[in-house]
């Protein structure tokens, strides 16, 4: 697969909107639509990808998830680690049973289930838990765990039956959302059902541009420019007062279409998000994306006041900077093949979610270490 600087330049307006919201900034009151976007990006990129192999004849489940693997789990490892003894310092005993709650149900990628049951995520109390971003990684997840599977039985039909059946399912999602928001708002937020149509979204991106070459000249200026104005109009003027996700969820997520299919480096937005800064941030959203809920929320926790706007932004910067340091030092060796086995990443996949069950599950039984307080 060709790399294109400018779809990590995107991920870099889909991450920082997402941190600046969470940090409390008002001016981007939509910020939480990053998250849609990384959903359309994602599935842009793993069913190109899949494509490819599939083409080639080379596509492998396990090559898969070896791949997904190697991309989440040693920094989502590093991150869990980190939290540990903030939690210790910081946690209340009933607070420290919940913490143990998600990060069991992290390991298994279910903490969307989990957070449904608990809380809503734009409560105020949702500035408390430091794990709820989260649940986006448990929704791509449960996807793939379907997706790659569907797409290996289903090639034989041909790609038109393939590109059919993945619009009539991304409608159903579209459609279900719609309807689930009126009913139950944080079923809607969190669970797979009403999201699905994003990362569809993306995949149908993929097939698109893999039979058709991108838009050329004004074309492309026109629908780059649209996609930008789109996501930038989600970010900026959307609330947590709009039902969501929804029809609403639209702006953004054609936005970030347009943007994957007509921003090429021939365009002004292109260039754009082609520029080194856009893309040095994308090639660390994820890192940046695991870091910036807990250490947020620690630090709200260790203050008798709501910190102030300059101390947030200076917790934004420093967000990036271990960002870097997670990307530079956990990510990057772990996806190199030459260093790190398939057999090694599998074992260290198992390993890793087991140990944090366990302590999920020790946190949970100890009364969330209540002996802490025992003096």
């Amino acid at each position: 697969m060709i790399y294109r600087k400018e779809i990590d330049g995107l991920r870099a307006l889909a991450v920082i909107p997402v941190i600046l919201f969470h940090a409390g900034f008002a001016a981007v009151s939509g910020g939480f639509v990053g998250v849609d976007v990384f959903f359309v990006i994602s599935g842009y990129l793993i069913t190109s990808i899949i494509l490819e192999e599939l083409a080639a004849g080379r596509f492998t489940v396990a090559g898969f998830y070896e791949r997904r693997a190697r991309r989440i789990l040693p920094a989502l490892f590093f991150v869990l680690l980190a939290c540990l003894p903030l939690a210790w310092w910081l946690l209340l005993p009933a607070e420290m049973v919940d913490f143990g709650k998600s990060m069991a149900a992290v390991a298994v990628f279910a903490s969307n289930i989990l957070f449904w049951l608990q809380t809503d995520y734009f409560a105020a109390t949702a500035e408390q838990i430091p794990l709820l971003h989260t649940w986006s990684l448990a929704v791509e997840e449960q996807y793939y765990l379907v997706f790659p599977l569907f797409m290996l039985l289903a090639w034989g039909l041909g790609k038109r039956w393939l590109v059919g059946l993945i619009s009539l399912v991304a409608l159903l999602s579209l459609g279900w959302s719609e309807w689930l928001w009126r009913g139950s708002v944080e079923a809607n937020f969190y669970l797979i059902p009403s999201r699905a149509w994003e990362l569809m979204l993306g995949a149908l991106a993929a097939f698109y541009l893999q039979n058709k070459a991108s838009p050329q000249g004004m074309l492309a200026q026109a629908g780059s420019l649209g996609g930008i104005a789109l996501l930038g109009y989600a970010v900026f003027f959307f609330h947590d007062g709009i039902p969501f996700p929804s029809l609403y969820a639209l702006v953004p997520t054609v936005g970030a279409l347009l943007l994957i299919v007509a921003a090429t480096p021939a365009t002004w937005v292109g260039k754009l998000l082609a520029s080194p800064p856009l893309v040095g941030i994308g090639l660390i959203s994820y890192s940046a994306y695991l870091w910036h809920q807990p250490l947020f929320v620690f630090a709200r926790m260790q203050a008798l006041d709501e910190p102030s706007t300059a101390f947030m932004a200076g917790l934004s910067v420093l967000t990036l900077v271990l960002a870097w340091f997670s990307w530079r030092f956990v990510e990057k060796p772990f996806r190199d093949r030459s260093r790190f086995t398939r057999t090694q990443i599998f074992s260290g996949a198992v390993i890793g979610s087991l140990l944090f069950i366990a302590l999920g599950a020790a946190l949970v039984l100890t009364d969330g270490l209540a002996s802490r307080f025992a003096e």
